[in-house]
């Protein structure tokens, strides 16, 4: 079973699980997998059925914008990592 990796600003919407196991041959049935699990965490990842922007997910250690996003095949023993985008600070 594939897992995912859960950032710690959205663990609070994991009952404060770093990791999930998720289900789904493609990255996208995988977080579909891990929001019927925790469906408050949807909003939080998409935007109706696309993945929200400041999103990032890799699997090992390829950013899914470079493979073929949602479609990215897995395999059963797949790591999946989400990453926020962080913005802000001063110059």
């Amino acid at each position: 079973m594939a897992s995912i990796k859960i950032p710690t600003p959205l663990r609070v919407y994991t009952g404060n699980q770093a990791q999930v196991n998720v289900e789904g041959a493609t990255v996208g049935q995988a977080l579909n997998s891990l929001t019927d699990q925790y469906p408050e965490l949807r909003p939080h990842l998409f935007n109706g059925a696309e993945l929200r922007n400041f999103v990032n997910v890799f699997v090992g250690d390829e950013d899914i914008r470079f493979l073929n996003g949602l479609d990215t095949d897995i395999d059963a023993d797949s790591a999946l990592r989400i990453i926020p985008s962080i913005a802000g600070g001063q110059e």
